[in-house]
């Protein structure tokens, strides 16, 4: 069929669909639009076409408003502009009902679970929250970040959803085309930044300010790699831990698995609850993130540490296990990670996910073994975008 990149369309905007966009139709195809909201009415202009039954495009011009359409706080958030961010054409809270959505329709499809959703917001409202920032350096050396599924960079002079302060050095300076900028805003208001550079094939790191993190939560502060993985919003850590602390339960003496640990922080709260004749085993397959992990947690015996994958690790793992808490990447746990979880017998799972499609995935695994989802909270620790952080717990 004859590409339609490039091509304008008039359409009416339908339902929010995962991924930061809604759904629309046109002459049979469906067109995933992004700058729109559901019932609007707008001009889409084509931005990806590979054939088949649907493609990909922007609202360049709204013909009939929806209510909930609000000014964006950031003027490169249009069509063309900067892909860090999805939604600042609608309203903060109207922003969480669409997540809402999507996480309920994710659930319903890849689950069977039919499940009303709220997503809670974090304080401090929907900017100045991004305490993490990766960037890339344009053609004439600028920083910024990356258009929408392109390679095409979008110099910044700001960026109202970072923590305040955390790029001004950045931005203020040229850097080597094409480097990649890696910028940590630390829990004392203390800023990281890491240079990668490909030379000859290679990727070189050369840190520019700190190196090591400290962050606070779960009643503990916590000394880490600035560039390795902890939350991005300031409240998410704390939030997630006291959460995965109230459903867990683990028993006193019992025994409690925290798989994709990260350094520890779901294995600090299951080690207090299990005590010091206990067992808690992290598994993570970051190995400066173990190390990590086994500083920050050198006071808390019961806890034990094994870098390798999830389902390796789990082979071997003594068993049965009375809770598992996990937290795994985007993609999901997957079937052989579930397996193996299952295979524990333990009575409690929570399961904290980036990812609402993927948890759904994997949810549907669980419930072919018998278990079930008995509560869900969802946060929206990613204002402005289309991103959710969600935990679930299954018995």
């Amino acid at each position: 069929m004859t590409s339609w990149l490039g091509r304008v369309l008039e359409v009416e905007v339908g339902a929010v669909a995962h991924g930061g966009h809604c759904v629309a139709r046109a002459e049979g195809r469906v067109v995933f639009v992004r700058h729109a909201l559901p019932g609007e009415r707008v001009r889409v202009e084509v931005t990806e076409d590979n054939g088949g039954s649907f493609c990909r495009g922007d609202a360049v011009e709204v013909l009939s408003a929806s209510e909930f359409r609000v000014e964006p706080p950031c003027p490169l958030a249009v069509p063309g502009g900067c892909g860090g961010c999805d939604w600042q054409h609608a309203d903060p809270e109207y922003q969480r009902s669409l997540k809402a959505a999507v996480v309920a329709e994710q659930l319903q499809r890849l689950a069977g679970i039919e499940r009303e959703v709220v997503v809670e917001a974090f304080e401090g409202g929907p900017l100045d929250w991004r305490s993490r920032v990766r960037l890339v350096a344009d053609r004439e050396g600028r920083a910024g970040l990356r258009a929408h599924h392109s390679h095409r960079v979008v110099a910044l002079d700001d960026c109202p959803i970072a923590v305040p302060g955390a790029l001004d050095d950045v931005l203020a300076r040229r850097w080597r085309p094409g480097s990649e900028l890696e910028v940590t805003s630390d829990g004392d208001g203390a800023v990281h930044v890491r240079e990668l550079s490909t030379v000859r094939g290679k990727v070189r790191a050369r840190q520019l300010a700190g190196g090591v993190a400290v962050q606070h939560a779960a009643g503990r502060d916590w000394h880490l790699d600035a560039h390795g993985f902890w939350q991005v919003h300031p409240d998410a850590a704390p939030t997630l831990a006291a959460v995965v602390g109230e459903w867990a339960e683990a028993p006193a003496g019992g025994t409690a698995w925290d798989l994709y640990a990260g350094v520890g922080l779901f294995a600090s709260v299951l080690a207090a609850q299990v005590g010091s004749a206990g067992r808690v085993l992290a598994v993570e397959s970051g190995r400066r993130a173990v190390a990590d992990g086994e500083k920050n947690l050198a006071d808390l015996p019961q806890v034990s540490w094994q870098a390798g994958r999830v389902e390796h690790v789990l082979a071997s793992a003594a068993k049965p296990v009375d809770v598992v808490v996990l937290d795994p990447p985007r993609k999901g746990a997957g079937k052989a990670v579930v397996e193996s979880i299952v295979a524990g017998s333990p009575d409690r799972i929570v399961y904290v996910a980036c990812d609402p499609a993927a948890l759904a995935r994997d949810l549907a695994f669980f419930s072919s073994h018998g278990y079930s989802l008995t509560d869900l909270r969802a946060f929206d620790a990613f204002p402005m975008t289309h991103h959710v952080e969600c935990v679930a717990l299954l018995s």
